[in-house]
């Protein structure tokens, strides 16, 4: 099947006459109808009945009559962007992303880098951190930012910093009336809310985990879509929840530090491995420009920096590198 193939049925299928479509496609008849017949033969399917007149399309011709317009139609978008993109020069990345990390430095990274680079195009596409190691190899973006580690031989990945977690409890609660931190060992077995609930594995499998080889088990454990609704879970009562220190949404609960120092959540960097493209380098150096401004949401009591010391070097050396200083 080919998009000739496809253009031949819809001229058919519109025009209800063989002769007619074929003059419409600058073809004689016969190949014409050789190629719709073709084209049935691959699909095992008759589309087009040839005995009424004028002809009629068969109730797999309509389905398949219908989805050859969406196919069509999405190549002339294709076509059009791609002449446009050619033709004004611009260059466009796209970012994956967890949806977490636009309550930390994710915003304001993309603000600066489209004051920087006003003539790169930067698409952000909200997906899963197992999911963004698929779509880098596959090529649909250009690098990702989340908080699943992966060991994946065709993917580089820097972990931006470790970000401590929070309790989030309802207000009336006995957890929410003392002050401080607070240990998972005092936990015993919670009511507890995780996200997502999908795509697994996901923070909601790392906050599991956690509790695992501490030696807790929840009594309950609700699984919601996003943070969102988690929270408002909290806020109903059903249960706590753990989420990123930059997290903390809603007034209307109380949010205590969680003690342990080995849990915490990764702000992970990933892109395709030996990947040498400017924005790259471009996007790194940025981070480090953002960490040295110490922004509100990067505290020193809710993160640690295991990077933070290589990373502008690293990136100046991509840029002089790639030209780019």
């Amino acid at each position: 099947m080919d998009l000739r193939q496809l253009r031949y049925f819809v001229a058919v299928a519109t025009t209800k006459n063989f002769t007619r479509a074929a003059e419409l496609m600058h073809i004689a008849q016969p190949p014409l109808s050789r190629q719709i017949q073709l084209l049935e033969e691959e699909l095992e399917v008759q589309l087009i009945q040839r005995n009424s007149r004028p002809i009629r399309l068969t109730e797999a011709g309509r389905v398949f009559y219908e989805q050859s317009l969406q196919v069509l139609q999405r190549v002339d978008q294709m076509k059009n962007t791609a002449r446009q993109t050619g033709r004004f020069h611009r260059q466009s990345i796209s970012i994956g992303y967890v949806p977490s990390t636009l309550y930390g430095g994710l915003p304001m990274l993309v603000r600066t880098f489209r004051k920087r680079y006003p003539d790169t195009d930067v698409h952000l596409v909200d997906m899963g951190s197992i999911q963004q190691i698929s779509e880098l190899k596959s090529g649909r973006i250009d690098l990702g930012f989340g908080r699943v580690r992966t060991n994946d031989n065709s993917v580089a990945r820097t972990v931006l910093r470790e970000e401590k977690l929070v309790l989030a409890i309802p207000p009336d609660w006995p957890l929410a009336a003392e002050q401080g931190t607070v240990r998972l060992e005092d936990l015993k077995a919670p009511k507890l809310v995780v996200f997502p609930k999908q795509p697994r594995p996901s923070f909601a499998d790392h906050v599991l985990s956690v509790l695992h080889e501490k030696g807790i088990t929840p009594e309950e454990v609700h699984e919601v879509s996003e943070l969102h609704a988690a929270l408002g879970l909290v806020a109903a009562e059903v249960g706590v929840c753990i989420v990123p220190a930059a997290a903390r949404l809603r007034a209307d609960l109380v949010y205590r530090l969680i003690a342990n120092e080995d849990v915490t959540s990764p702000i992970i960097l990933s892109h395709r491995l030996n990947d040498d493209s400017w924005y790259l380098a471009a996007i790194k150096q940025l981070i480090a420009e953002m960490y040295a401004q110490n922004p509100p949401w990067l505290d020193v009591q809710t993160n640690a920096f295991p990077c933070a010391t290589g990373l502008d070097a690293e990136a100046r050396n991509a840029k002089d590198a790639a030209g780019l200083e």
